[in-house]
């Protein structure tokens, strides 16, 4: 608890320790011979006590113009029941009100709690490493691209990366929902709001702060709450009419009657009073955002970060799910996957050839045979010195190797030259050689498909996904293979990113209102489909930022197994949301009834006021449990 709330609950205490002793008193008799100008300072007294925040919070708001909330109704009818002289009731009223408001005050507390976690993430400095050797301790924001970091054990890491020197494992739990820390080593990237382990990092920065992970995901999660589901904004709008109307209601239920002859004024007023109550819509205006920010908080425990509730409510409709294929089912990391050596040449020999002629270019299949050869040859560097190697536009590379022509590339590289060669019959990317015009092998480069992948899909499907499709720029061969290993439904190959956007919009116009399309994507190229979406999903780890920016829902640590786990945490939350209108409505209006006909207590608005607001909120807070 905070001080505040702990200050709460020590009035309440003690005001309750005093009601009771009230109540017994009067129930006793020992009141029957006061004076009752001292029964009502008597009462009046703890009445203060635990009141006094809500009758000046009332009194604030009605010289601002806010008339009509639950502080000014708490408070009419509190006065009126001391008018009355209901002075025990009046107490138990505002007493138990304030029991409502600490329960929602705590709720909204443990639900703020996983955000405030990812909140927490923002680092408080860095430390420069200047060229003398000398180090300085600055805000991260001070930090430009090439600056060297140093970043001891314990510390955040406070901008976007890429190891210099060191080894450490990285705690990635506040953002990822990750337990297990990550190994670092030279070389690695490494993201800000991070925590390093046990180790010392000399990294160099990659990105300023500003445009760093740390600060994108601050600046969603800050903007969030102001995104509201569709049931919230009902809800506003409702409490906006429906507040006025019930205080107009008590007002004629207290005078008509009196006028008409029907009924004494004391009656009349007790009966309002109560119509005052129980319409405190306490309940509705406070259980149906903390479900979502119960729902949202559940989300974030797992890595999860989405960006307002009312994407919340829309990824609850999910029963189509688009991907993206690299770097969404697969890692985006090319390795070779097979040398197939031709004409007598070894695996061995057409490796260390083909590393020798790729060794010019950037291209992630050149590194990754390059990274084969070191791999297979134990760091061994690549001497290309006399390989006098160019590079083809769009067929791949030519290059010299012992006084012979060496080219590397795709089949239309060899047809062009009238080489003869034989297509592996593998999945992936083929890398053709050939030497002296005759074909010595092909190496086959591979895209790694996740292997969470297969598993996601199934546990998509377990929870109510109908269909899963596949968009991809890659050839029709890599599509269907991929698309077969993990168990994807419908599959569109060799697709330009704006032919993903024109098959999205498709399958939006044949959807109806009552379903919606998600789409998962990482790249640069995906913003355009992930903003078309009913509801974009993108990878937080690896992730462009233009994905991430365009997306709905965030994923920190790229495990495609969590959008299942979003589809059932925003299900379960609609669904408390739905229960909690539901009951606080059809109490309040059958007690509103009750109270009307004068057959409602005062004691019963209590329970269809507070009781109502705390089982509302005690449901809600349901939200925050992750179903394993």
């Amino acid at each position: 608890m905070t001080k505040k709330q702990k200050k709460t609950r020590n009035r309440i205490l003690i005001v309750l320790a005093l009601f009771i002793i009230l109540l017994i008193a009067d129930k006793t008799g020992l009141l029957d011979n006061i004076p009752e100008i001292i029964i009502f300072f008597v009462y009046l007294i703890p009445y203060i006590i635990i009141g006094y925040d809500v009758i000046r919070k009332a009194f604030i708001n009605i010289s601002h113009g806010q008339v009509f909330d639950e502080n000014f109704l708490m408070m009419i009818a509190t006065f009126g029941a001391f008018g009355i002289r209901e002075y025990s009731e009046a107490l138990a009223v505002m007493l138990f009100y304030q029991v409502g408001e600490l329960f929602q005050s705590v709720a909204v507390g443990k639900s703020r709690q996983s955000i405030s976690d990812m909140m927490s993430i923002a680092p408080d400095y860095a430390v420069i490493v200047r060229e003398d050797g000398q180090t300085d301790e600055v805000d991260p924001e001070e930090v430009s691209v090439g600056d060297t970091l140093l970043i001891k054990a314990g510390e955040k890491i406070p901008v976007d990366a890429i190891v210099l020197e060191g080894e450490s494992f990285i705690d990635t739990a506040a953002l990822t929902g990750e337990s297990v820390p990550r190994k670092v080593v030279k070389g690695d990237e490494i993201i800000s709001g991070c925590v390093n382990g046990e180790g010392v990092l000399k990294v160099q920065a990659t990105k300023v702060y500003e445009d760093s992970t740390v600060a994108k995901i601050l600046e969603l999660v800050e903007n969030a709450s102001n995104k509201k589901s569709r049931m919230e904004n009902f809800i506003t709008r409702f409490a906006r009419y429906y507040t006025p109307v019930v205080t107009i209601g008590a007002v004629i239920l207290a005078i008509l009657p009196p006028i008409l002859g029907q009924m004494a004024f004391s009656d009349s007023i007790r009966r309002a009073c109560v119509f005052l109550i129980v319409s405190c819509p306490c309940a509705l205006v406070i259980s149906v955002p903390l479900g979502f920010f119960g729902g949202i908080g559940a989300a974030s425990k797992i890595g999860v970060l989405v960006k307002g509730s009312n994407f919340l409510e829309a990824a609850s409709l999910i029963d189509r799910v688009v991907f993206d294929k690299t770097g969404t089912l697969t890692l985006g990391e090319f390795k070779v996957a097979s040398v197939n050596p031709f004409n007598g040449v070894t695996e061995d020999e057409l490796l260390k050839i083909a590393a020798i002629g790729e060794s010019i270019s950037n291209h992630p299949i050149a590194k990754s045979i390059i990274a084969a050869y070191k791999e297979k040859f134990s760091g061994a560097t690549v001497d290309a010195s006399n390989a006098n190697a160019k590079e083809i536009a769009g067929h791949g590379i030519s290059a010299v190797y012992e006084g012979k022509e060496l080219l590397l590339g795709n089949a239309g590289l060899l047809e062009e030259n009238n080489i003869p060669f034989m297509a592996p019959n593998e999945y992936g990317t083929v890398v053709y050689a050939s030497l002296g015009g005759e074909f010595i092998g092909s190496i086959v480069i591979s895209d790694v498909i996740k292997p969470e992948a297969k598993e996601a899909i199934l546990a998509m499907k377990k929870v109510g996904v109908k269909k899963t499709i596949m968009l991809t720029g890659d050839r029709k061969y890599t599509a269907d293979y991929v698309a077969a290993q993990v168990g994807i439904d419908e599959i569109h190959s060799e697709l330009l990113p704006a032919d993903k956007v024109d098959r999205v919009e498709k399958m939006l116009d044949e959807a109806d209102n009552k379903s919606n399309l998600a789409f998962v994507g990482d790249g640069i190229n995906d913003a355009p489909v992930l903003m078309r979406a009913d509801v974009g999903i993108a990878m937080g780890s690896l992730g462009s930022d233009a994905a991430i920016e365009a997306a709905d829902i965030v994923i920190m640590d790229d495990d495609i197994r969590k959008i299942s786990s979003v589809i059932k945490i925003a299900r379960k939350t609609i669904r408390i949301v739905k229960e909690n209108i539901v009951f606080a409505l059809f109490v309040k209006v059958l007690i509103l009834i009750l109270g009307a006909l004068g057959i409602a207590s005062m004691w019963l608005a209590v329970f269809g006021d507070v009781g109502v607001a705390v089982l509302a909120i005690l449901n809600s807070m349901r939200a925050m449990k992750i179903d394993k």
